[in-house]
């Protein structure tokens, strides 16, 4: 507003600073899954270590069964080195001094919904393209078999689900262990429209409500998301799986053009790292 003192400006920009940032913790799903590490570089390196148990070299089995004073077998744990760089993450929206001060719709309000809103949905599609694309393992559901298949007695979710937990155990992680199963709005329905999911009430408890966050199963909790691929799942092992290098946090600031407008701007910087692709599971529910 003219006449406003730069305390004045400054108190606002806080205030919305805050409101965005609240909007945002509300928002982010995918973000909850990643170890978050602050970062002071641009580039990021870091290394992925291989899953294959040690093995000694040479023929049979040479872990067990060292003779007496044998040399101890060697084996050697190997890491592939990776890079990422960071990515800015931006959204701004721009309110007339007519439409804060006359309009009828909040729209102050409803533009910080919506730009932390656009900024939470492109930080979660990239950590679910990334996590997707680099998953360790997968399970393929046959023609047929889907989750929506035209022969209802064919749909096993539950048996997916554990044939996922089942491969990511095998290479040594605990799905148990802070395990999230992820959904598209679409897989979610067909889950909880499951003949097996309705009559067995062990299957499913609904005791957790927040940041997309809408039950458990099998002892993972679920994350529904549009970010998530429709007719694919994830089952996904929280800050093991991957880390989220944050060289800038959540940031907002209010621009204010006394008598014009309100320029309200927020930014984030950031990458995510997949630091160890087989403490995830993707199932692919795509054959039809």
């Amino acid at each position: 507003m003219a006449g406003a003192t730069t305390g004045d400006l400054n108190l606002r920009a806080e205030n919305v600073s805050r409101i965005v940032t609240g909007f945002a913790l509300q928002s982010y799903r995918m973000k909850q899954l990643c170890l978050i590490q602050s970062s002071s570089s641009w580039k990021e390196t870091y290394w992925i270590e291989t899953a294959a148990d040690l093995s000694a070299s040479g023929t049979g089995n040479t872990v067990r069964g060292t003779p007496r004073l044998a040399e101890f077998n060697a084996g050697e744990v190997t890491w592939n080195e990776a890079s990422k760089r960071h990515e800015k993450y931006t959204m701004e929206g721009v309110i007339s001094w007519e439409d804060e001060t006359t309009n009828e719709i909040d729209v102050i309000s409803r533009t910080l919904l919506r730009i932390a809103r656009a900024i939470t949905k492109a930080v979660g599609d990239e950590i679910y393209s990334q996590i997707s694309t680099l998953a360790g393992n997968t399970v393929t559901i046959a023609a047929g078999d889907e989750w929506d298949s035209a022969t209802i007695a064919n749909r096993d979710p539950i048996q997916d689900i554990l044939n996922a937990m089942k491969l990511i155990e095998e290479d040594n992680y605990d799905p148990h262990k802070s395990g999230f199963l992820l959904l598209n709005p679409k897989d979610f329905a067909n889950l909880m429209g499951n003949a097996n999911v309705r009559n067995a009430g062990q299957f499913f408890t609904s005791d957790v409500t927040k940041n997309g966050m809408v039950g458990r199963i099998l002892g993972l909790t679920i994350i529904k998301s549009n970010s998530v691929t429709a007719d694919e799942a994830m089952v996904v092992i929280a800050k093991e799986a991957c880390t989220w290098k944050e060289a800038k946090g959540l940031t907002t600031e209010v621009i204010n053009d006394p008598g014009i407008k309100k320029t309200i701007r927020s930014w984030e910087v950031g990458v995510i790292q997949v630091t160890n692709p087989d403490a995830m599971c993707k199932i692919d529910n795509t054959a039809a």
